[in-house]
């Protein structure tokens, strides 16, 4: 492989403002948490708040147990995965990393509006499995990183 060919597997990275332009435009993408040895990995809508530095999620919990809730409660640091592909030639990256904690109450209606303005949320939900527990905790911002092709 050409050093060519690794710098443009590898992109480049993006400015802080296009990184931040990049996570407030997307909305979606996969929170990794971990529990000693274990990783677990889910796809999450998101708010992101680059004045607080935290994004913002809805956990959400059908039926008596949640696997992502307990992964939540021991994850020490997660990260957060953004992604967006054209082609092989186009697309961008964010990585986001740091701890979790549950959001004040006296915060939620902040946490709701900033959902409200860059979160993606899916329209269905099984009706099999009713919703039993809405969980809305932040992702305290410690570290982001970006990336684009060339």
């Amino acid at each position: 492989m050409s050093s060519d060919d690794l710098t443009e597997a590898r992109g480049t990275q993006m400015p802080d403002e296009e990184t931040d332009a990049f996570l407030r435009e997307q909305g979606f993408g996969a929170l990794a948490l971990s529990d000693g040895g274990r990783s677990y990995a889910v796809p999450v809508s998101f708010g992101y708040d680059e004045e607080r530095e935290r994004c913002y999620f809805s956990l959400v919990r059908f039926g008596d147990d949640s696997e992502k809730l307990r992964f939540a409660e021991t994850t020490t640091s997660a990260a957060l995965l953004c992604y967006a592909v054209e082609s092989r030639f186009e697309w961008r990256s964010a990585v986001v990393r740091g701890p979790l904690e549950p959001v004040p109450e006296d915060e939620r209606d902040h946490v709701e509006s900033v959902m409200d303005d860059n979160a993606w949320f899916p329209s269905l939900f099984p009706p099999s499995e009713p919703i039993t527990a809405v969980e809305r905790v932040a992702l305290v911002i410690e570290e982001v990183s970006g990336r684009h092709s060339g």
